[in-house]
């Protein structure tokens, strides 16, 4: 069973630690959210946001400088629960996917969907869920599907005829091992599989509910969702003329929506009330886009066995990043004011709850590869 690695989790939090904000205006989108508003010369940071959750990760070397009292929440172990959540959900995967035949697309299948990973967007799934009121098990087959379809996507993206990569999760690419042929047609089967796991093994939500985190899936990496991004990111390398508001839309579509839909579908699946569903899903928003902003940032500045994919690559293929626009200052600007505002969000949660969900924003803010 593939093994989640979180050796880098604990210096991942301080990469970013010297960040400065200084205004900047970034774009204006007609999102449920807005990006307009410019940067305060002081980062927002909600007095619960990030401190007490990073002070249980941190290195010794590192210290955490409140500037004001906070009231006290219960210590949260942030390494101990994405492991334990992560193997959880690669044994419900492993389950999920069994070996049979036809062996070899089953054996593609697992190839890229067993081979490790951090789980993020599962993950998020459980912990949304968990948030709202409900249990593991009402979410548990979303999350997996979820972190199927994120599989299929990365096998189709490596292909020759689109990012033509030969290194993912540190393993040579599905298309690599298996062929081009067998490597498009695990994806597709990676998708099928998706709906009806969710369909046919969540147990214990009510069928309308059930209904609607179908159709919240379906949107997200459909023609409004992680397809729009794809098309709109091929066809723009090369171009001279793309802005912000341009590349906002490639990967608020490419990235965060398939990332919104796993936090959305947790809430939905585990009985939240529309009013929760909303806040969580403009929490998973701006969550999603920060992931980008980043993994743009990595890809210029760590190596490819740091990330365990090939680094540059979106330079060698003259692909639009926040770097390239923004530089890597204001592109690590943009990334902490995307992690406060998705912090204000789930201010109104129980803390204890919201505790794995704020660290989640924390790690993927610093994280490391």
């Amino acid at each position: 069973m593939a093994s989640l690695n979180l050796g880098s989790l604990v210096q991942s939090y301080s990469s970013f630690n010297q960040v400065s904000m200084s205004k900047y205006s970034p774009l204006s989108i007609s999102f449920p959210f807005n990006f307009s508003k410019n940067f305060s010369s002081t980062p927002k940071t909600p007095c619960f946001a990030s401190l007490p959750m990073i002070s249980s990760v941190l290195t010794k070397e590192d210290t955490v400088k409140e500037e004001e009292p906070c009231p006290q929440i219960p210590s949260f172990d942030f390494k101990s629960y994405m492991v334990h959540k992560a193997n959880s959900v690669n044994q419900a995967m492993e389950s999920a996917v069994s070996l049979h035949d036809p062996v070899k697309i089953h054996e593609a299948m697992r190839y890229s969907l067993l081979a490790g990973g951090k789980r993020v967007r599962p993950v998020f799934c459980l912990a949304a869920c968990d948030l709202v009121g409900g249990q593991e098990s009402m979410a548990m087959p979303a999350a997996c599907a979820v972190e199927m379809i994120h599989t299929m996507s990365l096998i189709h993206d490596d292909l020759p005829c689109m990012d033509n990569d030969d290194l993912r999760r540190g393993k040579p690419t599905n298309h690599k091992v298996f062929g081009e042929d067998i490597a498009v047609l695990a994806g597709d089967a990676l998708l099928a599989f998706a709906f009806e796991h969710i369909a046919v093994a969540t147990d214990g939500v009510t069928p309308g509910r059930l209904v609607r985190a179908i159709g919240e899936l379906a949107k997200s990496i459909g023609a409004e969702g992680l397809v729009a991004g794809q098309i709109v990111d091929i066809t723009s390398e090369g171009l001279t003329d793309v802005g912000l508001n341009h590349l906002e839309f490639i990967h608020v579509h490419k990235t965060a929506a398939l990332l919104e839909a796993a936090v959305v579908l947790g809430a939905i699946l585990g009985g939240g009330c529309d009013e929760d569903v909303e806040k969580l899903r403009k929490f998973a928003r701006n969550i999603g886009l920060l992931f980008q902003v980043v993994d743009d940032i990595l890809d210029v500045t760590m190596s490819s066995k740091e990330l365990g994919k090939t680094a540059g690559k979106d330079l060698v293929a003259d692909k639009v990043t926040y770097p390239k626009l923004m530089g890597i200052d204001k592109s690590r600007e943009l990334a902490e004011k995307l992690k406060n505002d998705a912090l204000e969000m789930i201010q109104g949660f129980d803390p204890e709850k919201s505790a794995p969900l704020i660290a989640l924003a924390n790690y993927i803010a610093y994280r490391q590869n």
